[in-house]
């Protein structure tokens, strides 16, 4: 898996893109919903993915589509970006697509509330659909906004925590934690000092880390970034504060944010062969289900571990839960072929042996409660971790937002004050980072 990797700077940035969709789009949900899908037609599916096996099992998954519905002939485009979505949906004509997928689930309140795409809601009932029942409850709350489902998912991510099992034995750690405390004292003990340095770092605690984020941290928690009323409640619940706190906590234990920005800028690439969990520089790693298969195909030479991110102390009970996100599919307001886009939408997103099939090429997560429950699945059985996560029904998402993830931007903003130390007074910070959530949001409104 490499195109639906969450690099979740450029995840964040992409919502600006999507920023001209509200003027720009007008589409009603049913304004192409009058074409006839049992007639011979083509419809244009657009998606993200540009890895050779990735393409193919996408592909693979529309060619299983046409031989289901032979009427129907699908014209594939890949590697597209949501800049490139929001240009052509903006544009209009017969090059725009009809079906989208997207790997930025940020951007779904903007999708929603925009009615770039259309609200699914009526082909769900007319096919007896019923979503809560179909998704599980994270990506079924992660695709819909307002109650306008413009989206469904298709495949997802899950993250857990990966750790080195030898380095684990040599510090007579027994299991891997099942709470941030105690994390935070596993991560002292697989810390080893070399000068200024580390030979080995328990845990690489701070946001510019690897996957490190305040959203995938707070997957711990419980959270509840906005209130009834639409406005953030980051100040309001403890859970903000608290994991705000217990990550400083974690990053001044461990050396401190200086020594250990300074040790990060050793890392190698994200992606390749040289990331630290890879190398045995850091002894645990937060990151998503296609971790597993990147670090065995390096051939690391210690024993990798699997098991979910540990959660808040208070939160013990929970643990097995962790953060979803994902892929999500749509289906274009400026198309005029929605009954046939919905046909493939369905076939892609419900169909269960079609998520299972796509599912196993890609190696993401099932995004049915029925595929992830499905005999056909194969996979490494350390990836099952995943799929519990993932069926797991409180596990949490970030919620879409008018104006995309631009809160998590400036929840992230005060993430990197706090963790620097510019920022003593978390509270005071959560207060000023509500209040500028609220005034980006209602401007955008």
């Amino acid at each position: 898996m490499s195109g639906n990797r969450r690099k979740t700077a450029a995840a964040l940035a992409a919502t600006a893109a999507i920023s001209l969709l509200a003027s720009a789009c007008t589409g009603q949900s049913g304004s192409g919903a009058h074409d006839d899908a049992s007639k011979e037609t083509t419809i244009t599916f657009w998606h993200g993915w540009s890895a050779p096996n990735e393409v193919k099992g996408i592909q693979a998954n529309v060619d299983a589509f046409e031989k289901a519905h032979p009427n129907i002939h699908v014209k594939v485009v890949g590697n597209m970006t949501d800049d490139k979505i929001n240009q052509a949906l903006r544009a209009g004509g017969s090059k725009a697509p009809d079906v989208v997928s997207s790997f930025t689930t940020n951007n779904v309140g903007k999708f929603c509330s925009s009615k770039a795409f259309v609200d699914l809601n009526p082909f769900l009932k007319k096919d007896g659909i019923d979503a809560d029942k179909t998704f599980p409850k994270a990506m079924n709350e992660y695709t819909q906004f307002n109650g306008v489902r413009c989206t469904v998912p298709l495949l997802g991510d899950a993250y857990g925590l990966y750790y080195n099992k030898d380095a684990f034995k040599a510090a007579g750690i027994t299991s891997p934690p099942k709470t941030w405390p105690e994390l935070a004292a596993d991560a002292k003990k697989l810390t080893k000092a070399k000068g200024d340095s580390y030979e080995q770092l328990g845990f690489m605690p701070n946001y510019h880390g690897y996957e490190t984020t305040t959203e995938h941290y707070l997957g711990g928690w419980n959270p509840t970034y906005f209130d009834g009323d639409g406005k953030s409640n980051i100040a309001k619940d403890p859970a903000f504060a608290s994991m705000l706190t217990t990550q400083k906590k974690l990053v001044d234990d461990l050396g401190g944010y200086a020594k250990l920005e300074k040790f990060r800028t050793m890392f190698g690439d994200e992606w390749g062969a040289k990331h630290p969990f890879h190398t045995g520089q850091v002894a645990m790693q937060l990151d998503g289900e296609w971790r597993l298969g990147m670090a065995e195909d390096t051939k690391p030479k210690f024993e990798i571990g699997v098991a979910p991110m540990p959660v808040a102390d208070d939160e013990a009970d929970t643990y097995g839960k962790g953060y979803l996100t994902g892929t999500i599919a749509g289906i274009a307001a400026t198309s005029q072929k929605q009954n046939a886009a919905w046909e493939l939408v369905k076939f892609m997103t419900t169909d269960t042996d079609a998520v299972v099939d796509f599912a196993n090429a890609i190696h993401n997560v099932p995004s049915t409660l029925a595929a992830l429950k499905s005999p056909k699945l194969k996979y490494d059985p350390r990836f099952k971790t995943f799929l519990d996560i993932a069926a797991n029904p409180k596990s949490t998402t970030t919620p879409p937002s008018v104006n995309g993830g631009a809160y998590l931007v400036s929840l992230q903003n005060l993430g990197f004050d706090i963790e620097k130390g510019k920022q003593t007074d978390i509270k005071a910070g959560l207060e000023k980072t509500a209040e500028e959530i609220d005034a980006a949001i209602a401007q955008a409104k």
